[in-house]
C-alpha cells in the first residue's frame, strides 16, 4: 500500500513514513475495499454474478483506483451479456490506470472480433426493440425479438427472464421454467429469477386432471352387452350411405365458401400485415439506433467527467509534491547557514495547505530561521557600517528594523539612521532618529539623534 500524497510504502504505523500524513482513515478504506473485492470474488467463482456484481460496486465505492475489482466487474458484466456494461468498465480502468495492461487485453478480446462485437450490438438493439414491443402489448413480436437475441447472446440473463414473463403471461408455465432454468445455470444467486421459478411452480403445481378426467366423461357414453363393455362417443349416429354422401357434398360446398371468404381474405390479409410489419420494423430500427446513440452520448459524457475529476486529482497531488519539495529546499537551505534563501523560500511557502509534521516542522524552522536571519543581517550590516560601506549597511539593517526595531537594546535602528544620514538621505534618517528619541529617551544615542533633528529641522525653515 502506497501514501496517497507522496506515494511512499506504507508500514503498520498510521501515518507515513515519509512524508508524516495521517494515513489511519486512508488505509482503513482500502481495506474495506479489498475486503468487497474479495467477497465478489468469491461469489463470482460460485457463478452467483448478481451477488459479485453488487460487492464488487460497493468496493469500487470505497476506493475507485481498486483496478482488480472494476476489471473483475467487467468480466461479471460481460458474463451476464451485459456487453456494454462491461466495456464500459474496462474503458475507466484503461483511462484510470493506463499501465493496467489486463484492462487493455480484455477489451482487445472483444474488439478484435468484429463479427462477433456486431453481433453482440445486435443483441442490444433487438433486446431494446423488444421491450418497445412490450409496451406495446405485442407479446408475440416480443417473444420472437426475443428468441433472436438469445440465439445471437445465449448468456444474457435478462433476456432469459424477459421471455420467461412473457410465457408466463400467455399460460406457458412450463417454457417459462425451461428460460428461468436456464438463467440460473448463468447466474445461480439472481433474485429475480428465483422470484420467477417460485410463481412458476405455484401454477405447475395446481391439479388440472379432474377437468380433463370430466371432459372425458361427457365425450363419451359406455354401455354392456353381455360380459362387455362398449365404449361410444355420446353423439354417435348410425348414418346411412345417403346421408353419407349427402354430408360429403355439404363438405364440398362448406369447403369453398371457406376458401372464399376466410382463406382469401386472410392471404391479404397476411399479405398487408407483412408490409405493415416491415414498416414497424424499419421504424424500430431507427428508433433504436436513436437510443443507442444517446446511451453512448451519455456513456462518453460520464467518462469525460469522470477524466476531469481525476486530472483535478492529479494536479492537486503534484501541488502537493511541488509543495513538500520547497520546504525541503528551504530546510537544506537552513541546514546549510543560508539564512537569506531559507528566508525566502519558507515567505513563499503556503503554510495553510501542510499538515501533520510538516505543519509543525514549518513552525519550527520559521521560528528559528528567523532569529537567525536577523542576527545575520544585523551582523552583516554593522561590518558594513564599519567598512563605510553604507549603502548595504542601510539595506541589511533595514531588514532588522522591519522584523524587529529595538533589536540590540536600539543599536539597529540607531546605526540604520546614521547610515542614512552618511548617504544623505536626511529625510530617512530623520524618520529613525525620531524612533531612537522615542525608544532611548536618556542616552547618548538619543541626545546624537536630538541634535540631528534639530539641524534638520532648522534646514527646513
Amino acid at each position: 500500500m502506497e501514501c496517497m500524497k507522496c506515494g511512499s510504502a506504507l508500514g503498520r504505523e498510521d501515518y507515513c513514513p515519509a512524508c508524516g500524513a495521517d494515513v489511519k482513515l486512508y488505509k482503513r478504506i482500502i481495506y474495506t475495499s479489498n475486503r468487497y473485492y474479495n467477497e465478489g470474488l468469491k461469489q463470482a467463482k460460485m457463478r452467483n454474478l448478481s451477488g459479485a456484481a453488487e460487492n464488487l460496486r460497493s468496493s469500487l465505492k470505497f476506493y475507485k483506483l481498486n483496478m482488480a475489482a472494476r476489471n473483475l466487474l467487467g468480466l461479471v458484466y460481460f458474463e451476464m451479456g451485459e456487453t456494454v456494461d462491461a466495456i464500459s468498465e474496462w474503458v475507466i480502468s484503461r483511462n484510470l490506470m493506463p499501465e493496467d495492461k489486463l484492462a487493455e487485453k480484455y477489451l482487445a478480446a472483444v474488439q478484435s472480433n468484429g463479427n462477433k462485437l456486431e453481433a453482440l450490438n445486435q443483441t442490444i438493439k433487438k433486446y431494446n426493440q423488444a421491450l418497445v414491443y412490450c409496451r406495446q402489448d405485442s407479446k408475440d413480436l416480443a417473444t420472437i425479438q426475443l428468441k433472436k437475441v438469445l440465439s445471437l447472446n445465449p448468456r444474457m440473463v435478462k433476456g432469459h427472464q424477459l421471455l420467461a414473463l412473457l410465457y408466463m403471461e400467455e399460460g406457458k408455465y412450463e417454457h417459462a421454467k425451461k428460460a428461468l432454468n436456464q438463467a440460473q445455470k448463468i447466474d445461480t444467486g439472481n433474485l429475480t429469477t428465483f422470484r420467477y421459478l417460485q410463481e412458476v411452480n405455484s401454477r405447475l403445481g395446481e391439479p388440472s386432471s379432474r377437468k380433463e378426467g370430466r371432459k372425458e366423461k361427457e365425450e363419451t357414453v359406455a354401455y354392456r352387452s353381455g360380459n362387455e363393455t362398449i365404449i361410444n362417443p355420446a353423439n354417435f349416429k348410425d348414418r346411412s350411405a345417403i346421408g353419407t354422401i349427402l354430408n360429403i357434398i355439404l363438405g364440398i360446398a362448406i369447403g369453398a365458401l371457406a376458401t372464399w371468404f376466410l382463406i382469401i381474405p386472410s392471404m391479404r390479409q397476411d399479405a398487408t400485415g407483412e408490409t405493415n410489419q416491415a414498416v414497424r420494423e424499419a421504424n424500430d430500427t431507427i428508433s433504436t439506433k436513436n437510443q443507442t446513440i444517446k446511451t453512448l452520448e451519455g456513456q462518453v459524457e460520464e467518462l469525460k467527467s469522470q477524466v476531469k475529476e481525476l486530472e483535478g486529482d492529479k494536479d492537486e497531488s503534484k501541488a502537493s509534491v511541488a509543495l513538500y519539495e520547497q520546504l525541503l529546499t528551504a530546510y537544506d537551505a537552513y541546514a546549510q547557514k543560508n539564512m537569506e534563501e531559507s528566508q525566502r523560500l519558507l515567505e513563499g511557502l503556503d503554510a495553510s495547505a501542510l499538515t501533520g509534521k510538516a505543519a509543525e516542522i514549518y513552525e519550527r524552522m520559521t521560528t528559528q530561521v528567523d532569529e537567525e536571519y536577523i542576527a545575520t543581517m544585523y551582523q552583516e550590516g554593522r561590518a558594513a557600517y564599519q567598512s563605510s560601506n553604507y549603502e548595504e549597511a542601510a539595506q541589511k539593517l533595514q531588514q532588522v528594523v522591519d522584523a524587529d526595531e529595538n533589536y540590540d537594546q536600539g543599536y539597529a535602528v540607531y546605526y540604520l539612521a546614521q547610515s542614512y544620514r552618511r548617504m544623505e538621505q536626511n529625510d530617512q534618517a530623520a524618520v529613525y532618529y525620531q524612533r531612537v528619541l522615542e525608544l532611548l529617551p536618556g542616552t547618548q544615542r538619543a541626545r546624537t539623534a536630538e541634535q540631528f533633528l534639530q539641524e534638520y529641522q532648522a534646514a527646513q525653515q
